[in-house]
C-alpha cells in the first residue's frame, strides 16, 4: 500500500460540484471475430426484413443499455450484442439505449454471441442481470464456433429452458418465430418453418421465380415480353 505522504491530493471546495467529462462508454470487450460482426448483423437485417410494414419495435446490436436506479449513466449498464424492444419506435435515432428515458422499457429479447472472452459472463452475470433486473422474457446465446445454442424463457420470475422442437429451433413468444441454426448460422424461422431470408435472398428468390415463370410461358408458346 502507498503511504499516505507519498500521495499528491487536491483540494476541492465542498460547495464546488465536478462533473465527469466526456461521453460515457461501456467496458464490453470489442467483437471478437467476423464471424461475431456478422452474426449480429444478420440477425437485425433478417427481422427488419420480415417485419418491414411495422414500427413498433427497436431493434439493434452491441448498444449500451443504461439501468441506473439513480439515472446516471456513470453506474449499471450491459451492451448485449443483439436486442430487441417491442412497444417503441423503430425510427428514432439513439446512441444507447436509456432506460429511464425510454419509459422504463428493457429489451423483450436478447441475444448474445458467446466467444472465449465472454462466454462465462453471458452464461452466468449477464444471465442473471436479465432474469432478475431486466426482466426480458426471452434471452438466447449462441456460438458461432462451436455452434453452442440455447435459449431460455422468463417464467415466475426465472429463467426456464426453451424446449427445441424436432429441427432444434427454439420457438421466441416475443418475436413470434423460431430461431435455429442453419449453414452454420443464427437465422429466424416463421411458425410454419419458412426461412426468414436476407434481403438479399429475398431479392435472389423473386427473380428465380420469376426466370422460372418466363421459362414456363415459353413452353407453352407464349412471349412472356407480349404479355
Amino acid at each position: 500500500m502507498t503511504s499516505s505522504s507519498t500521495i499528491e491530493t487536491t483540494q476541492i471546495p465542498q460547495n464546488e460540484v465536478i462533473f465527469p467529462q466526456g461521453e460515457f462508454w461501456s467496458d464490453e470487450p470489442p467483437l471478437e471475430s467476423n464471424l461475431h460482426l456478422r452474426q449480429i448483423l444478420l440477425l437485425i437485417q433478417c427481422l427488419e426484413w420480415v417485419w418491414q410494414d411495422r414500427d413498433d419495435y427497436f431493434a439493434t446490436g452491441n448498444l449500451t443499455i443504461y439501468y441506473s436506479p439513480n439515472q446516471k449513466k456513470s453506474e449499471f449498464f450491459r451492451v448485449p450484442d443483439f436486442f430487441v424492444v417491442l412497444g417503441t419506435t423503430r425510427d428514432q435515432t439513439r446512441k444507447s439505449w436509456v432506460v429511464w428515458q425510454e419509459g422504463g422499457k428493457y429489451p423483450n429479447v436478447i441475444v448474445e454471441i458467446l466467444s472465449e472472452s465472454t462466454a462465462k459472463i453471458d452464461r452466468e452475470e449477464k444471465k442473471e442481470t436479465y432474469q432478475d433486473i431486466f426482466r426480458t422474457p426471452n434471452y438466447f446465446w449462441f456460438d458461432p464456433v462451436t455452434l453452442e445454442f440455447q435459449g431460455f424463457s422468463l417464467i415466475a420470475g426465472t429463467y426456464q429452458p426453451i424446449e427445441p422442437n424436432e429441427q432444434g429451433w427454439l420457438w421466441s413468444q416475443q418475436l413470434g418465430l423460431y430461431l435455429g441454426i442453419y449453414n452454420q448460422q443464427l437465422r429466424y424461422f416463421t411458425a410454419d418453418g419458412q426461412l426468414v431470408p436476407t434481403p438479399e435472398e429475398a431479392v435472389f428468390k423473386e427473380r428465380e421465380k420469376s426466370s422460372k415463370l418466363r421459362d414456363k410461358l415459353r413452353e407453352l408458346g407464349i412471349n412472356p415480353d407480349e404479355i
